[in-house]
Parts: C-alpha cells; structure tokens; sequence
C-alpha cells in the first residue's frame, strides 16, 4: 500500500521521511526522529486507551480543546515543539483516525520552513497568472488576495490534504450498491483528519487556519513534490505561531441543532 504520510522530497531538511506503515493500533512509528530538549513536552499514543489508564483523556479537556480551536490569520514562523513532535502528531492522526469500511484513502503531505514558503510563492504565481490573462483584476490582486496569500506564507508550515481515489475504487467495485457513496464518505474521514490536526495543533501552542486553494494550485504543487496526479487535493492547513487571538464566532441556539430523546 502506498504511504499515507508523505514529506514530500529529499531537499526538504526537517521532516525527510517517506514510509508505510500498517494499519495497527499498536503499531511503532517508524523512524521517528528525537526531539531536542523542550519546555514543553506531549505525547501522542498509538495504543488503545483501554491498555492502560495512562492513555485515558478526560472528557473536560477535550471539550477545552474543542473550545480552544479558532480560525487565527495573523501567525508567525516560531514553534512551541521541534518538527519531531509534529511529525509524531501527523503520524498519530494518519494511524487512528477512522474511515469509512477501512478505506485508508486519506494522504498528507507537510511542508516546513522553505517548503512551506515555497507552496505560497506557487500559489501567488497562479494568481499572477490569472491577472495577466485578465481574470482577476490588478486592484483584487494587490489589495485582497496578494496580502492574503503573504499572510499564509508568514505561517510555519502547511499540511496539504488529499484523498487517494485507488484506494476508494475498489470498494465501490466490490459493494455496487454503496457506489455513490464512498466518495463522499472519504470526504467525512478527510475532514476528520483536519479537524484531529487542526485541534491537537493548538494544543502544542500553535495557531491554525483552514484554506481551499485547490483545483487552482494542484497541478503545479503535484509537479514541485512529484505526488502523483490522480490524488485529489481537498484542503490546506496553515500553521503558525500565533500573533494575535482568534476571534469567537457567534453560535447559534444549541435548541436549534440538537434533539435529545430519553434523557433521564
């Protein structure tokens, strides 16, 4: 089976890892890398919570982890944790987060440092390309989407989204009668992913924000980090220090959303 998790090359200094590992819930990361001293320390278990009570997360501080998570623009390029630990935490989410009959479709890659730099400049240089042709204003460039993009390059890194359709076909080949829906089922695991990283980053101390820049970008970003072509990119999670706070966006009702029969 193809990785799930892939660093996308051998020039890219802080992660260059590109591995398999099956599917297992007590299976080792292979080849993780030892972090350097640091004042804060997490832990990321492979096992089942049931093994041992060591593993055992109280519900109060996932709910605080919950609250905790806001959409934040304005980061900067310092981070809480070595890239040891991020790659430890990429791993953790790729290896316990479900998917609908074990389809395992979901792909990752994470850019640091240059590389993230380098996912901007290409996504400007499409936007470039776009006001040349005369599809995109010079002013929107200038005033909205050029700052804009600049803002995601200030970040620390990028994790990129994807989902492997050969890992989807054969199960729409094997229950005909499911067809229509393991793509939007891999769509549900997908954004589990994003909400799993997104969530556990802000536990380390960073902040995060969520972008679509995909189809514009996919095919130049597939040709720098020679992913293959048929993988379809779903969404990008931009993360830094954080910079400012995350504003609290307003909520509806809960009596709206959610009906509770039998309660006791």
């Amino acid at each position: 089976m193809a990785s799930r998790v892939l660093h996308p090359s051998a020039k890219f200094n802080s992660l260059c890892r590109l591995g398999s590992t099956p599917r297992s819930p007590v299976s080792p990361i292979s080849r993780i890398i030892t972090p350097p001293s640091s004042t804060r320390t997490f832990s990321f278990s492979l096992q089942r919570p049931f093994q041992s009570t060591k593993y055992v997360m109280s519900t109060d501080a996932l709910i605080q982890a919950a609250q905790n998570r806001h959409s934040i623009y304005k980061l900067g390029k310092n981070s809480p944790v070595p890239d040891a630990k991020i790659e430890e935490l990429v791993n953790a989410a790729i290896l316990n987060v479900p998917s609908s009959f074990n389809t395992q479709s979901t792909r990752l890659v994470i850019l640091l440092h240059d590389q993230h730099d380098r996912l901007w400049d290409i996504a400007a240089e499409a936007f470039r390309e776009r006001v040349a042709a005369g599809s995109l204003a010079e002013e929107v460039w200038k005033n909205q989407t050029e700052p804009k993009l600049q803002g995601f390059k200030n970040a620390y890194g990028t994790i990129l989204f994807y989902e492997d359709p050969a890992h989807i076909k054969p199960f729409q080949e094997k229950f005909p009668a499911y067809k229509d829906h393991f793509e939007p089922w891999a769509v549900q695991s997908n954004a589990m992913h994003q909400y799993f990283l997104w969530t556990a980053l802000e536990t380390l101390g960073f902040g995060a924000n969520l972008q679509h820049y995909n189809p514009l970008i996919d095919a130049p970003v597939a040709k720098e980090w020679s992913l293959p072509t048929e993988w379809r990119l779903v969404a990008q999670l931009v993360f830094g220090s954080p910079e400012a706070e995350g504003a609290e966006k307003p909520k509806k009702p809960v009596e709206e959303r959610v009906k509770f029969y039998g309660k006791q």
